[in-house]
């Protein structure tokens, strides 16, 4: 993976945030293949960043290359060109990518990183495109892509499109990161993942509870996992987040996270990022608007 400083010749830079999935319940298969499920979004202060400047030719270039990704396959060009063809808007741009999110962890790097290039290219190609339209676009490109275009910690149902914003408490997480990437699609067609969790109200989840249904498929295929959740649990109780690979636990202040951080081996990479209700990427889209 390339992943050089984002040039000068960027005109808008913008982060796209880590989120967390707090809990996740799957209640069963619907008749398409997808799962219905119960989550819990909450945002980081950590992650990817995207620079964008404006072509006129229309053309839509990714600087940054990434190891087994195609250009024309990346969320980012996807997203880029879909906006385009939407809006019969005939601008391009030169994006360029800061990857500090890792593939295949849970923390939504690609949908967040689409979700930034909607929001981006509305700002740049000043296309004036509701929160709800570029949402519904997200949509068809991933089912997580349409939270990062919201920005607010949520309880998602359905595929996850269905958000409800609510208000959490803010702590510090640490988020563990096991050096093995993780198939989405082969934790939701696994035989032995429970699909029959009972439907909760965001009233009693709010008040505490939940799990996350896909770890003990995660931790059974992947020993990497499992070793990191056994080794984080002996100092705050730890979960997967989404259908990993990262497992995360929380604490009431930087310094405690620290300490716990600082006995992780090197062989098991962590972070350490605020929990936000509001993405600092809405955060730093409010700046430009306010200028």
């Amino acid at each position: 993976m390339t992943t050089p400083a984002i040039p000068a010749a960027a005109e808008l830079i913008l982060p796209a945030p880590a989120k967390l999935n707090l809990m996740l319940h799957i209640l069963g298969r619907r008749a398409d293949g997808y799962h219905e499920l119960q989550t819990l979004f909450q945002f980081l202060d950590f992650g990817d960043e995207l620079g964008f400047a404006l072509r006129r030719d229309g053309e839509i270039h990714l600087h940054t290359t990434i190891d087994g990704v195609p250009h024309d396959s990346n969320l980012i060009v996807r997203a880029a060109r879909l906006l385009q063809q939407h809006a019969n808007c005939t601008l391009g741009a030169d994006i360029w990518l800061d990857k500090r999110l890792p593939m295949g962890g849970g923390i939504g790097g690609g949908s967040s990183d689409a979700a930034t290039t909607l929001l981006g290219l509305n700002h740049l190609w000043q296309l004036n495109y509701s929160e709800d339209q570029l949402a519904s676009l997200g949509l068809s490109l991933g089912a997580d892509v349409p939270v990062f275009v919201r920005g607010h910690a949520a309880f998602a149902e359905g595929v996850g499109e269905k958000l409800q914003p609510v208000t959490l408490s803010e702590p510090w997480f640490l988020v563990a990161i096991p050096q093995v990437l993780v198939s989405t699609a082969e934790i939701f067609s696994d035989p032995e993942l429970t699909r029959d969790t009972p439907p909760i109200k965001v009233r009693s989840l709010l008040e505490g509870g939940g799990r996350n249904d896909c770890q003990p498929v995660v931790t059974k295929r992947y020993s990497e996992v499992r070793n990191a959740l056994i080794l984080l649990n002996k100092f705050v109780p730890t979960r997967l987040t989404g259908t990993g690979a990262c497992v995360f636990g929380s604490f009431p202040n930087q310094d405690d996270a620290d300490k716990v951080a600082r006995q992780l081996p090197a062989t098991l990479p962590s972070f350490i990022a605020k929990g936000r209700n509001i993405s600092m990427l809405h955060r730093k889209l409010e700046t430009l608007v306010r200028k």
